[in-house]
């Protein structure tokens, strides 16, 4: 274990300076200088979004390994039929396209480039003036951790590098980023693909807000996309984790919409009338 702090301080240096160009570039000094003095009364609006991502991650971080136990004694076994229904896929993708230049790039891009696709989002969306956007975001994470647990708990399966239909590539480019994933995952949770439908997530919110953030648009659409090659180029998910992880995004970013908007009506004047100068400044 002595090489976790130094692996997670390589990640918390790289991803922090990649959020610093990033908020300078896209979310722009003028949205930076108003949200000086919003944050705590933005995040105080936004405080039942956060606790429900709270305690989904708690209860993920806290449970996974006894419902990983419940998950070998009674989930279904599907390692065969997936390999039945998509044969050597992840294998010939491999085959086909690895390079060492490739590897590099994709190996960055599951550790790195997927941290910083998830949190740059949560600090775009804080500095708009209201928060319904940021809610809906942390939301459809919750959503996606949630229900995510539950099927890696109904569904045991293992990934492709374990069957040796495919090599493990983020352990021959970097063995402590294997060890570093290995601790927050175990090797039964590929059905579905959570970088996948994190990914897919961050996406969407990034189209779906093109007109606040057009320049985040085509690069969270670059980085997702290489997200989820990137699962199965490494040999780490099988292509049925990948479609049920861009389903389960889908289906998140919607839920989240609706859970949100559902009761957000009388916050909503609230929020107007709070902000309403920073609204007005934007326009």
């Amino acid at each position: 274990m002595s090489w976790l702090p130094s692996v997670v301080g390589g990640v918390v240096v790289r991803v922090g300076g990649a959020l610093l160009l990033a908020a300078a570039a896209i979310i722009g000094p003028d949205r930076l200088r108003g949200l000086r003095g919003e944050v705590a009364g933005r995040l105080w609006r936004s405080r039942r979004a956060l606790a429900v991502l709270g305690v989904v991650l708690v209860a993920s971080a806290v449970g996974r390994s006894s419902l990983q136990a419940v998950s070998g004694l009674w989930g279904l076994r599907l390692t065969g039929l997936i390999h039945a229904v998509e044969g050597e896929f992840v294998g010939w993708v491999q085959t086909t396209f690895a390079t060492p230049e490739l590897t590099a790039y994709f190996s960055w891009v599951y550790v790195y480039g997927y941290a910083f696709l998830l949190s740059f989002p949560f600090l775009a969306y804080l500095a708009l003036p209201r928060t319904e956007t940021l809610e809906r975001l942390l939301v459809a994470y919750a959503l996606n951790y949630a229900i995510g647990l539950v099927l890696y708990t109904v569904v045991f399966a293992y990934g492709p590098r374990n069957l040796n239909v495919a090599t493990s590539l983020l352990f021959t480019h970097n063995p402590d980023f294997t060890a570093l994933t290995s601790e927050i995952n175990e090797a039964t949770n590929v059905f579905p693909s959570l970088h996948t439908s994190l990914s897919v997530t961050v996406a969407a919110f990034a189209v779906l807000t093109r007109e606040e953030y057009p320049r985040w648009t085509p690069v969270a659409l670059w980085l997702s996309t290489s997200v989820v090659i990137a699962t199965m180029y490494l040999g780490i998910h099988w292509l049925t984790d990948v479609v049920g992880g861009v389903a389960l995004a889908f289906g998140c970013v919607y839920l989240s919409r609706r859970l949100v908007d559902g009761d957000g009506d009388a916050s909503g004047e609230t929020e107007e009338s709070a902000d309403g100068d920073a609204v007005a400044g934007d326009a």
